[in-house]
């Protein structure tokens, strides 16, 4: 812990350091696009409701990061450093050709300086650079939405790897001047990798390892932040007939995620969070930093397991969640089983 605790001070000084010798002159003001409107932020798995304007706002997104302990699994703690105070951080969403005027907070309580890093954002740093934010400071930057997509954001205050693995990132979305077709639910989930002193399952406030990071080797790999984040009574829900999209990112800051429905079959796949879609999808690959949005009917009703493919962080580091959907059966979708029988031992060759 000790040593720990040295790691921190050192990225401290370095930051802040880094920070008087590299900080940029105020910038000058875009001018803002239509109406001003203070954008709704939400805690995942919820997801703002979709955009009913047909033209460009003014935008005002403020976010606060705050440095607090939570679950990691039953009887595991950690301290996550966040956007908003969950893992993910708080679902934005904007308009393509939208100004967004983003003020970033940085809690006195913190112990380190944050930024962040918007992979929608078309400027130096993704708004890094201008976001440097000491504790107890408020950082702001504006930008232009020129392309629509599902993205990313991050922390990209050095050690960079640091920030993210400790739970800094989430998705802001930019609709398309056209907005998305509708669906019924919406749903927000994010996986991420996590590196702990402690093996899997260790009780008490597990610290960070650096070394696990490097090596790539982590003790935890989950959605949205925690073991059993989309179970029990935190399953995301749906009725038979309904039509889901989910947006799916990866925070790594390591793993590529695998993802999967098991028992149902993706009608489409935004690839890498862009315009273009993939249909009759099983599986679909995304990177670490990237994104997809996945669309698919509840035809029948169940409990549907969401999964990283690569199957043992599922089962032995904690990435899976529920999906419950209710309503009538339907036989000529699916039976459930119809009959479980001995069958006929087969008669050797030798005495045919």
């Amino acid at each position: 812990m000790k040593h720990l605790h040295r790691q921190l001070l050192a990225c401290a000084l370095a930051s802040g350091i880094a920070a008087l010798f590299a900080a940029p002159a105020f910038a000058q003001k875009i001018a803002p696009a239509g109406e001003t409107i203070h954008a709704v932020l939400t805690a995942p798995p919820m997801v703002p409701a979709p955009l009913t304007r047909k033209t460009p706002a003014h935008v005002v997104v403020d976010l606060e990061m705050i440095e607090k302990d939570m679950r990691m699994a039953d009887g595991v703690t950690y301290n996550f450093w966040t956007f908003g105070g969950t893992v993910p951080g708080s679902f934005i969403r904007v308009r393509k050709g939208d100004t967004v005027e983003f003020k970033l907070k940085n809690r006195h309580d913190s112990h380190m300086a944050h930024n962040i890093d918007l992979h929608a954002v078309t400027g130096q740093g993704g708004g890094a650079e201008a976001t440097f934010t000491l504790p107890g400071h408020e950082t702001q930057f504006t930008f232009k939405a020129l392309n629509p997509g599902l993205y990313i954001y991050h922390c990209a205050t050095a050690p960079v790897g640091m920030h993210i693995a400790n739970g800094m990132y989430g998705l802001i979305l930019v609709e398309p001047e056209e907005g998305l077709s509708p669906v019924d639910k919406e749903f927000y989930l994010v996986q991420g990798d996590f590196y702990t002193e402690g093996e899997y399952g260790a009780p008490g406030l597990q610290p960070f390892s650096l070394e696990k990071a490097i090596d790539e080797h982590p003790t935890y790999v989950v959605f949205n932040g925690s073991v059993d984040a989309l179970q029990g009574d935190n399953a995301l829900t749906a009725k038979a007939g309904e039509k889901i999209r989910i947006f799916v990112g990866n925070g790594g800051p390591n793993l590529v995620s695998s993802f999967h429905v098991i028992g149902e079959i993706f009608d489409k796949v935004y690839t890498e969070g862009g315009s273009k879609f993939q249909e009759n999808v099983q599986t679909t690959l995304i990177p670490a930093g990237g994104s997809a949005i996945v669309e698919f009917k509840a035809d029948v009703p169940g409990n549907f397991v969401l999964v990283d493919h690569s199957i043992f962080r599922t089962f032995h580091k904690g990435s899976l969640g529920i999906l419950k959907v209710e309503g009538d059966k339907n036989p000529a979708i699916y039976t459930g089983q119809q009959h479980d029988i001995e069958y006929p031992e087969a008669v050797p060759a030798a005495s045919k």
